[in-house]
């Protein structure tokens, strides 16, 4: 067997050392940090005004042009800040079939289904209807993945949560199937929507496609996708010029709640994980709930409080976190 002599030795020692250092993967804190907390805060702030700002916008411009004019400004805002970061779309040819349907499904889709659907119900009962979206999260990547089967845990956690849109919704089926029970039909589909875009959006980590890219590329998409939708149904030529506040709230989603929130949440997940990340969806409702009381007017029924809980008990099941807090054996009984 060949021997290495002592100098050949340190010398490969030392490359060894410098590559490791040349390597530096982004660390998980399984532990948010208060850095972290404060991004994980301002995102449930700003995605709970969007649903004030979409409330605000759908009364005065129609739902195909309000989501065309979103997703092009903030596509804008997407390449200018990939030109401030010296970066490239960097999209191969062969992935623009999937940004497509990630486009319809993340953008597109559901954002017009909110958008109807709120033009009939309030943007807190929207923003819980929107906090159903890991539940069916769960449902989806298990009949899709093979990597993230349901455990008696996450069951748990659905059923919670249908339990909670059952008790909002519900009681408007039985009576009848009115205009405001088929909005938030709306925005459950658009919630599935988003489930499904998730677990699309699995491939392009594959494919070595950056988040950054894989943004920017769909919300072009979409807004390409929407144009034509928007001229041939809603003929923006013949509505009334929208009104300053129309224009500030559509400016304020596609810069703030859709270009850098998307910015931040990537981030989020960058350093605290998924995981940890998915607690925004537990803060967005009680903030749309307040901005829509304080700056709409708006009131949820009593019923609208009772299936949030039911939601956020489902969530806080599919986490984990409060099973872990009882104890090992609890937690391990119930995965």
């Amino acid at each position: 067997m060949a021997t290495l002599s002592e100098d050949c030795f340190d010398r490969k020692a030392q490359d060894a050392t410098r590559e490791e250092a040349g390597y530096s993967p982004p660390m998980i804190n399984q532990q948010m940090i208060g850095r972290e907390w404060g991004i994980l805060l301002f995102l449930a702030v700003i995605w709970g005004g969007a649903f004030m700002f979409i409330g605000v916008a759908v009364r005065h411009v129609e739902p195909l042009t309000y989501v065309w004019l979103r997703l092009t400004i903030a596509a804008a805002a997407m390449f200018l800040f990939l030109k401030l970061k010296g970066q490239k779309l960097d999209l191969p040819r062969e992935v623009w079939g999937s940004i497509l349907l990630l486009a319809l499904l993340n953008n597109a889709l559901p954002f017009t289904l909110f958008g109807w659907g709120q033009t009939h119900i309030a943007s807190g009962l929207a923003s819980i209807l929107n906090a159903t979206t890991p539940i069916w999260g769960v449902l989806v990547a298990h009949f899709f993945t093979q990597d993230e089967r349901m455990t008696p845990r996450k069951i748990a956690g659905v059923l919670l949560g249908f339990a909670g849109v059952a008790t909002m919704i519900g009681p408007m089926l039985l009576a009848n199937v009115g205009t405001d029970a088929l909005a938030q039909l709306a925005c459950i589909a658009a919630a599935l929507s988003y489930a499904f875009a998730a677990v699309w959006a699995r491939r392009f980590r594959r494919m070595g496609v950056s988040p950054m890219s894989v943004t920017t590329g769909q919300l072009t998409s979409g807004a390409l996708m929407m144009l034509p939708l928007a001229l041939l149904i809603d003929q923006p030529w013949t509505q009334p010029m929208p009104p300053i506040t129309a224009w500030g709230a559509i400016v304020a989603l596609a810069l703030l709640c859709t270009a850098f929130g998307y910015v931040l949440y990537f981030r989020l997940i960058e350093t605290a994980g998924a995981t940890n990340a998915l607690l925004v969806t537990l803060l967005v409702p009680p903030f749309a709930i307040f901005f829509g009381s304080l700056f709409l007017g708006e009131v949820l029924a009593p019923q609208d409080f009772i299936g949030l809980a039911l939601i956020a008990l489902g969530l806080a099941a599919i986490d984990g976190r409060i099973l872990r807090l009882l104890g090992p054996r609890s937690a391990r009984q119930a995965a």
